[in-house]
């Protein structure tokens, strides 16, 4: 179980990652030839080693990092029309993914290093 999450939280990420960057460059930018919007990604590259990598802080504050980005989509998918607000849609559901994995993930993975210690 908690594996899928890690795995679950990763790939969403990575997901947004990339989606941010496709979004911002080439598929709807927000001004014709890209836009400096792409940089939005850039802070997405902070959690993603800790992710990655399993530790239990940075699940706990990217599942609070991430609801700037959960916004953002909300907004972006009332607001903008077309192409651009379908993305922002699927903005939200990487951001939703994200979340729900990343607080089960702290969440059992705290009591899981709780009943190992316990064994130690």
């Amino acid at each position: 179980m908690i594996q899928n999450l890690k795995l679950g939280a990763s790939i969403s990420l990575i997901a947004l990652i990339l989606l941010s960057l496709a979004w911002e460059t080439v598929l709807a930018p927000f001004k014709p030839g890209g836009s400096m919007l792409m940089l939005k990604a850039v802070p997405l590259l902070l959690p993603l080693l800790g992710i990655l990598g399993g530790n239990r802080y940075t699940y706990k504050w990217a599942s609070m990092f991430i609801l700037i980005y959960f916004t953002e989509g909300v907004v972006r998918a009332w607001s903008d029309v077309g192409l651009s607000a379908k993305l922002a849609m699927i903005e939200v559901l990487l951001t939703l993914v994200f979340f729900i994995c990343a607080i089960f993930y702290a969440r059992l993975s705290r009591s899981h290093h709780q009943v190992v210690a316990k064994f130690k």
